[in-house]
């Protein structure tokens, strides 16, 4: 039973809905009362292609009472989350609407949660300018009855004969599937850039928001279904009026200028939720325009060590080795005596660590190497290269013992170069 629900956890991520689908389903036959696999088993359905919005809310409302049992607030969230994306794809926006109220009430953290309430806001004031919709609102917080759910299992997919592929034209419209589609991100001082790998994304029916937490992306996919990538929330408060961003035949490009200038963002996104009130409207003055107390703009990241002394502050031990002695200060009448005067450099080399092109760390980490001996270099040329630059180590004891790993930065991830 873990093994098919980790299989089925394991296909979603990657994209491959059919499967996730079959194995979430035999999960499902041997543990027929957990809402988690409902829930599940509703996203791969939502997200197949085509969509099956049906059988997506049939799972959906399912968990929701099965959640509702067990009286679990981030289950029950989760659930009425898939049910209200489940009735926005069938047209039932008020209805996803209400499902969206519950889920937050249920638990503010859920992710994505503000991106599909804009979503629902947005459909809706189109739908004011039209003839009243004639929707069934009859939609309860937990469905009535016992919701019965069938056997289901997915349709194999038809090979597709050798003359025929050879004879296809090329396809319109996004051209990469929905499991091959990544992103990456990188940032500047004023700046996060997010990029989103996928080719021949239609520009004129591409729907792309910047707030100032959160972005989402939305644009249709071939058979009819609907890609949706979202960020919510981020790290720190973004200019929406000053971002722009770009759609190119291979990457849709989003240039995210930051509030907090300097400011180092070690994650795109943030853990802690969203205040519903926040408003980030004073942008001459970001230290009061919703920035979270617990993010420090002087912070730098810290970098893992083999030191038994815990991890070290590398710029400022470097501020304090190379900053130059003061100049002696003398009284004000200019007749006596100094004052302040400093004690003379311990050797000739006290100034000139910053010598490296003005930059004080790499002249002092230069220093730091010339001075060693040979166990020490081989500490620390053993363990930057092994860690690909992530760690540093003078202590060949320990470092000579075995391969030293690549540890990145608290909130970044290490992959490799082939990604």
């Amino acid at each position: 039973m873990a093994s098919h629900a980790a299989a089925g956890a394991a296909a979603l991520a990657a994209g491959d809905y059919p499967a996730a689908i079959t194995h979430y389903t035999t999960a499902l036959n041997q543990l027929p009362s957990s809402p988690d696999y409902y829930t599940k088993r509703s996203m791969a359905f939502q997200r197949s292609s085509p969509p099956q919005y049906a059988l997506a809310l049939q799972d959906a409302e399912k968990a929701v009472s099965l959640a509702h049992k067990r009286a679990k607030r981030e289950l029950i969230a989760a659930a009425q989350m898939r049910r209200g994306i489940a009735l926005f794809g069938l047209g039932r926006y008020k209805s996803a609407g209400r499902c969206f109220e519950w889920a937050r009430q249920s638990n503010e953290k859920e992710t994505g949660l503000g991106i599909w309430e804009k979503k629902v806001e947005t459909e809706s004031k189109k739908l004011a300018d039209l003839v009243e919709a004639k929707e069934d609102e009859d939609v309860t917080e937990v469905p009535e009855g016992d919701v019965m759910v069938k056997d289901i299992k997915p349709p194999p997919s038809a090979p597709v004969p050798p003359e025929k592929q050879a004879s296809s034209p090329k396809p319109e419209g996004v051209q990469t599937p929905a499991s091959k589609i990544r992103h990456e991100w990188y940032q500047t001082a004023d700046t996060v850039v997010v990029t989103l790998f996928v080719k021949g994304v239609p520009k004129d029916q591409t729907t792309i928001e910047v707030q100032e937490r959160s972005l989402s992306i939305s644009f249709p996919m071939p058979a009819a279904s609907t890609y949706d990538f979202s960020l919510e929330p981020l790290f720190a408060p973004i200019d929406s009026r000053a971002s722009t961003h770009s759609i190119m035949s291979t990457k849709i490009e989003l240039v995210l200028a930051k509030v907090t200038k300097g400011q180092k963002w070690p994650s795109l996104e943030s853990k802690e939720p969203l205040p519903r009130d926040i408003d980030v409207t004073d942008q001459a003055n970001p230290t009061t325009s919703g920035v979270p107390s617990n993010i420090s703009t002087a912070s730098a990241p810290s970098y893992p060590t083999s030191s038994r002394s815990g991890p070290k502050d590398w710029d400022k031990l470097a501020a304090d080795l190379t900053a130059k002695p003061k100049k002696a200060s003398t009284s004000s009448k200019g007749k006596g005596k100094a004052t302040d005067a400093p004690s003379p450099p311990e050797s000739p080399t006290e100034e000139t660590y910053d010598s490296d092109e003005g930059d004080p760390v790499n002249g002092f980490f230069k220093k730091l190497y010339k001075d060693a001996n040979p166990d020490t270099r081989r500490a620390m040329i053993k363990s930057y290269q092994e860690s690909n630059g992530t760690a540093l180590s003078t202590d060949w004891t320990e470092v000579g013992k075995k391969k030293v790993e690549v540890t990145p930065p608290e909130g970044m991830e290490a992959k490799p170069w082939d990604d």
